[in-house]
């Protein structure tokens, strides 16, 4: 009872403490920046390490996000070797950099030894390579060649985000040795949930969960309770797929091996919840054709990043403005048809996004694939043409009474089916396409159902128009 009354006094003042931080909307308090910007400004140290010592690294790097770029400097200085540089890992890559490119190489090298290699890496992977090399130059061997392998590895790979602190025994140890190992060696991680079974070389053999060597008795030997890593994840698998292993099998940490089945690292679901939110980011992000672009970033930078984009788009609307051209003769007989052809084209280009969502997630999460893609396409060609024909009617009545000519208003409604049509079907078609010449979707596929929706819509809206009124 004593102790749950002190874990509910500890959540109790936690909470407080976060409640002295964010406001109600999440944000950092106006009153509590105002705060450490007096103590940047007046270089009081005391205040400040009072203020940020508590701080968790996820509350310590909203702080810095919200700080004027020379107050993160002058914080970081101030609180010298006392800065939590995990925090780093919390903030846009921008802001990090910013901090990091403004530190000497030494205390860099001498912070990273306090941090998780898996953190650490994260910190040095943007770093020049002729800075990383001077900052592993200046850690211990073994660290120097933990770290050295893991930057080793591709990005985005599990290679780059595992973990190389880990527990691991050899099979015929008792279940006695392995806790008074656990109880005596000082090097162990500070949290783990299994202990691997490797033999002389590394390699692999199975892995025992914490709570089934507190259910065995101490002569029993690892190699009778120890359970085969069925999930063990190859080092250059990429982050998504490992996240994705993490999901589909409930797991909480997995081995990372190499090309030789030998155990080079631990990856763990707090790591893996941060590749997904990031890979979902980057999903939404170049749906909207801004890339890996940060709130952080510059003008100049923002801007360059956005331009190729917009360049293709301002290609493609060249492409639908050379079909209305083809029909400038009929817009010259009837000038309703400009007013109501940007209705088809528009009702298009918002169906198809809808359907390109939804088959780009279909296809990043593994939902859609070779097994169900047909069912998937007649699906959606019949929501196609369902949701054409409610529209086609809907738009029918009010441009025949509109414009006081049901002639136009049976012109639209057979646009808009066709239109609504083939956008469903290019909203699934072009993602799959480029999936499957392994471009990725997410880029590329809103330029090109746009594109399709544009001149579909307008050679079929001004197609009928000048067919039905024979305009020569």
């Amino acid at each position: 009872m004593e102790g749950q009354n002190e874990r509910t006094t500890g959540a109790r003042a936690a909470e407080e403490h976060h409640a002295e931080i964010y406001g109600e909307d999440g944000v950092v308090l106006s009153s509590f920046l105002a705060q450490i910007g007096a103590a940047i400004a007046d270089r009081d140290t005391l205040t400040l390490k009072h203020e940020v010592d508590d701080l968790h690294q996820s509350e310590l790097g909203d702080l810095l996000e919200a700080l004027h770029p020379d107050q993160r400097r002058a914080l970081v200085e101030l609180l010298g070797a006392d800065f939590d540089f995990s925090a780093l890992t919390e903030v846009d890559e921008a802001i990090r950099m910013e901090i990091v490119d403004n530190l000497p190489n030494a205390q860099i090298a001498q912070a990273v030894q306090e941090l998780d290699s898996d953190d650490a890496v994260y910190i040095l992977e943007d770093l020049d390579q002729e800075d990383q090399d001077e900052i592993l130059s200046q850690l211990p061997f073994t660290e120097r060649i933990r770290l050295r392998r893991s930057l080793d590895y591709p990005e985005e790979t599990a290679g780059r985000r595992m973990q190389t602190e880990f527990v691991a025994v050899p099979p015929f140890w008792t279940i006695g040795q392995t806790i008074d190992y656990m109880r005596e060696d000082n090097n162990l991680p500070e949290r783990f949930s299994q202990i691997f079974v490797i033999d002389p070389t590394f390699k692999l053999l199975g892995a025992i969960d914490l709570d089934q060597i507190l259910r065995t008795k101490r002569s029993v030997k690892v190699e009778e309770v120890m359970h085969e890593t069925r999930h063990a994840i190859p080092a250059t698998m990429d982050q998504e797929e490992a996240a994705r292993e993490f999901e589909q099998y409930d797991l909480l940490s997995a081995a990372v091996v190499d090309e030789n089945e030998r155990l080079v690292g631990v990856l763990t679901i707090d790591d893996v919840v941060d590749v997904i939110q990031q890979e979902a980011e980057e999903d939404l992000m170049r749906m909207g054709g801004v890339g890996d672009e940060e709130l952080s970033d510059s003008i100049f930078s923002t801007s360059r990043s956005r331009v190729p984009w917009l360049l293709i788009n301002l290609l493609t609307a060249f492409l639908a403005a050379s079909v209305i051209s083809l029909f400038d003769r009929t817009i010259e007989h009837i000038v309703a048809l400009a007013v109501l052809m940007p209705i088809v084209a528009g009702m298009g280009g918002n169906a198809g996004s809808q359907t390109m969502t939804v088959t780009v997630r279909a296809l990043a999460t593994r939902d859609l694939d070779i097994y169900n893609a047909s069912r998937i396409i007649r699906r959606e060609m019949g929501v196609g043409f369902i949701n054409g024909i409610i529209f086609a009617i809907l738009i029918g009545i009010v441009a025949a009474a509109w414009f006081r000519d049901p002639n136009l208003g049976g012109i639209i409604a057979a646009a808009m089916i066709i239109n609504m049509f083939v956008a469903a079907l290019a909203g699934i078609l072009i993602p799959l396409l480029l999936d499957r010449f392994k471009i990725d979707p997410a880029v590329a596929s809103a330029v090109f159902v746009t594109t399709v929706t544009d001149v579909v819509g307008f050679f079929a809206f001004l197609g009928i128009a000048t067919w039905w009124f024979g305009v020569p």
